[in-house]
């Protein structure tokens, strides 16, 4: 494990390896090769989801990781739980990424705790956020980065076109703690406008790691 994946990742891109059930690539050890593909070609950190990915990719690299849990398909999904939470910490990721929306928990408990059974493992929290208010809550409960991760997704934050670029200057300006870029960054141009915004990082999935979406951009552009 990095001493300080935080320092690690400053300016830096951090690139998902994550592929979704049923798909082909659906296995830890694709998404461990899929990981040290992408730090060849220079990204500081990885984020991926599942147990077993995270400790097939922590075996493989001490590059910073960013490790979470999806459990379920709808409503909280992402380490919904403060169980969750500790879990994906004992894989050994750096940081645990974590809902951190207004939504209900499925078992009902609070933030609170799962942010506090990350910091009892001794890693760091990264809360994927929807809105101006919730990053600013997660900041205050505890949570050692924000991610623009769920805007767009929740009911309560319109979806932009492309990656949200107006809520992370917000956050940005407002925020002591570091806010990540992500979701829908599917150009260098807007990863580098997303910087540009006051982004500490940017995280890059799809466009880089989900060679389906990737294909089929390109199939209905040629089969229009």
């Amino acid at each position: 494990m990095v001493h300080d994946p935080l320092r690690s990742l400053k300016g830096r891109l951090i690139v998902s390896c994550q592929a979704y059930p049923g798909e082909p690539l659906r296995d830890p050890d694709t998404m461990r090769r899929m990981a040290l593909a992408v730090l060849e070609g220079g990204a500081a950190g990885i984020r991926a989801q599942g147990l077993h990915d995270l400790r097939a990719i922590r075996a493989a690299t001490d590059a910073p990781l960013i490790g979470l849990w999806k459990d379920g398909a709808s409503g909280v999904f992402i380490t919904p739980t403060a169980g969750h939470a500790r879990e994906v910490a004992r894989t050994g990721a750096d940081i645990v990424a974590l809902d951190a929306t207004a939504r209900p928990r499925p078992d009902g408990r609070p933030l609170a705790e799962s942010i506090e059974a990350v910091h009892a493992e001794g890693r760091l929290v990264m809360a994927d956020i929807a809105t101006e208010a919730e990053a600013v809550r997660a900041a205050e409960l505890g949570a050692d980065l924000v991610g623009t991760t769920l805007s767009g997704y929740t009911d309560d934050s319109p979806r932009t076109a492309g990656p949200d670029l107006a809520l992370v200057e917000v956050l940005a300006r407002r925020l002591d703690v570091p806010v990540v870029a992500e979701g829908r960054i599917h150009t260098a141009g807007q990863a580098a406008a997303a910087m540009a915004c006051g982004a500490y990082a940017v995280v890059v999935g799809t466009a880089i790691t989900h060679p389906t979406t990737l294909t089929r951009w390109f199939t209905q552009a040629v089969e229009a």
